[in-house]
């Protein structure tokens, strides 16, 4: 069963990370949402993918009360997202600007899940992998998974992966052929791939036996998976 994993929301039809784009995903028959996590100036966790707002301030320099009201905090997406599961993707790479080593966003997150989901409704990735060690630290309970954009060595990947105790990995649409996703299951990884919103290749990747498809069209995944039954 490939599940349909709405990238930052019904991202198509709506504004991206949005509680308007979370609550269309659940309409859309989506069975998780993805969305971005980042620290306001005031600590509070925000969705947003971006560190610089719209108007090029660093979101990390704006309290979470002066944000644009279409920004939600964490808190306010998981409500949002009361009947679905949720990917929630950490923000915090050593380049951004609004990096932190201590990895607070991430003790922000679990305690969250925690709150709100629950670790059976939840999945925290990220390209860092530091980021979600530091949830694996905190709190053990929540799956993990690792995004990936760039793979010289499948066997590397996976393997470091599952050094890290990840449940998922993660990889860019690209990266992935049936050899990849045997080789991880085999390895025990669950494989959700970004972001596709091609009906063929939608069916490509169900073929080959993916478990999640990221996409802005979730209502287009959702038809197709149906379709084949």
């Amino acid at each position: 069963m490939t599940y349909v994993i709405a990238h930052r929301g019904a991202s198509k039809a709506a504004q991206e990370n949005t509680l308007p784009a979370f609550r269309l995903a659940q309409t859309m028959g989506a069975e998780w949402v993805e969305l971005d996590a980042r620290r306001a100036a005031d600590g509070v966790v925000v969705v947003h993918h971006d560190a610089h707002l719209a108007d090029g301030r660093i979101l990390a320099e704006v309290s979470s009360d002066e944000l644009p009201p279409y920004i939600p905090n964490l808190a306010e997406a998981l409500e949002a997202c009361e009947a679905i599961s949720v990917n929630i993707e950490i923000k915090n790479l050593p380049n951004d600007p609004d990096y932190d080593e201590d990895h607070l966003v991430a003790d922000a997150v679990a305690g969250l899940v925690q709150a709100y989901l629950g670790p059976q409704r939840a999945l925290i990735t990220s390209f860092n992998i530091d980021a979600v060690d530091r949830i694996r630290a905190v709190d053990p309970s929540i799956p993990c998974g690792w995004l990936l954009y760039e793979m010289t060595d499948p066997a590397s990947a996976i393997g470091r992966a599952v050094a890290h105790e990840m449940t998922t990995i993660h990889p860019w649409d690209v990266l992935v052929d049936v050899n990849f996703v045997n080789r991880a299951h085999a390895a025990g990884l669950l494989v959700n791939v970004w972001t596709v919103d091609d009906p063929e290749r939608m069916v490509e990747l169900i073929e080959i036996g993916v478990d999640g498809i990221c996409t802005n069209v979730p209502d287009v995944a959702r038809s197709i998976i149906d379709q084949r039954g």
